[in-house]
């Protein structure tokens, strides 16, 4: 089948078990044919009922899904429709797999971690004529919705923070001859709170085992290089990953600054007091993720024709960026250590109080000073007390 044979809006069906791929291959179909209906599941059994209920004009399904195979969904298609375009996805690139599928006759088999161009290419053969391109316009807002409602009902489905690096010019920059340099890639986005969360939850999935990911350097090293760069790719073919709106911008541009601060300090308070100071770092980063993604979705909400002022952003971070990250760090499975550490913060809960946790929570106060005020009362309080940190070492770690 080719595109000039598609109905006017395709069918796809997308099967794949791993979340962050999962949402990878949505985003790079969507960004070919963005008014394409989509149907996406996690398992074969409930591929093969799709198939079985609907008709579809494009199939990408995974060899490796649980409960029935990929292979298997592609054996069953080409009983029925032998020219279906069907792309078989897979971690198997030894010659012997191939020869396994090739006489089922799939559209592309393609091996991960994927090439993102050669499979956009792909799909714009298959979902477009020579020369077409889809437009598809930002839907308003329905009848009668107010902006509490609103971000109430996106709270759970958000996509997360705005970018805050250029990640095709960070990918870019950390090519080398022989590949990409994770070490250098790491340098390019480590200080993106909606990057570095988005790895740290991909390499905490399904598909990776063993010890829970809570740094950056981690996540880069358990995806290695071809995930990792498939993965902050994608992020840029997200909508509103850019803020449009002015005060938006002025927005998330202070909260990223409170994030790098509070970063910053817990990194150089760790480091002084010999602690994991990467993983304090990334805490620091990750602390206004809600507040961020809120933002994004406010620029939803202008985009859809809501109103939009500085007191309506102000009282809607200060209504919902909790709940925000919140819901985030939970859907998106950060780890329970980690998250707690985040929310050290804010403040401290219970007796006992880990030394990271002080760390950062002293980090947070440290960065929410303003530039009139000093750092005698911070070396007074609790947390400093508790972690026998003296004016002197605050001073130091400031001027750092």
């Amino acid at each position: 089948m080719t595109a000039v044979d598609l109905p006017a809006v395709p069918r796809v069906l997308i099967a794949e078990a791993d979340p962050w791929s999962r949402d990878l291959l949505k985003q790079v179909l969507l960004n070919v044919r963005c008014d394409a209906r989509l149907d996406v599941c996690a398992d074969g059994q409930e591929a093969a009922t799709l198939l079985r209920d609907k008709t579809y004009d494009l199939i990408l399904a995974d060899w490796e899904l649980p409960g029935v195979d990929g292979l298997s969904l592609l054996r069953s298609v080409r009983q029925k429709h032998r020219s279906l375009p069907f792309i078989l996805l897979s971690n198997r690139n030894d010659s012997a797999s191939v020869r396994e599928a090739l006489p089922l006759a799939p559209t592309a088999y393609l091996t991960k971690p994927l090439n993102m161009e050669g499979l956009t290419q792909r799909l714009q053969d298959l979902l477009l004529n020579e020369g077409e391109s889809v437009y598809c316009e930002i839907p308003p807002l329905a009848p009668g919705m107010t902006l509490p409602a609103f971000l109430e009902r996106r709270r759970d489905v958000c996509d997360g923070a705005p970018l805050r690096v250029d990640v095709k010019a960070a990918v870019q920059h950390s090519l080398a001859p022989e590949g990409l340099d994770l070490k250098q890639l790491e340098d390019q986005v480590k200080t993106d709170p909606q990057i570095t969360a988005v790895l740290i939850a991909a390499a905490n999935s399904a598909g990776y085992h063993g010890t829970p990911v809570q740094t950056l350097s981690a996540a880069l090293q358990k995806l290695a290089a071809g995930q990792s760069m498939n993965l902050i790719l994608g992020l840029a073919l997200k909508h509103n990953v850019v803020l449009g709106d002015p005060a938006l911008v002025a927005y998330a541009e202070r909260h990223w600054q409170l994030s790098q601060d509070t970063a910053d300090y817990a990194r150089r308070l760790a480091r002084m007091l010999e602690l994991d100071h990467e993983r304090c770092y990334c805490a620091g980063i990750l602390h206004r993720l809600g507040d961020l993604a809120l933002l994004r979705c406010l620029e939803d909400w202008r985009q859809g024709g809501g109103a939009l002022d500085d007191e309506v952003i102000g009282e809607s971070l200060f209504t919902f960026g909790a709940a925000y990250g919140s819901a985030l760090r939970t859907r998106w499975r950060l780890p329970l250590e980690l998250r707690q550490l985040i929310a050290a913060t804010y403040s401290l809960e219970g007796g006992v109080y880990s030394r990271d946790a002080l760390v950062v929570n002293l980090a947070a106060q440290m960065a929410r000073l303003t530039e009139h005020e000093g750092l005698e009362a911070l070396a007074k309080g609790k947390t400093a007390r508790l972690l026998k940190v003296g004016l002197s070492e605050l001073m130091r770690v400031r001027k750092t």
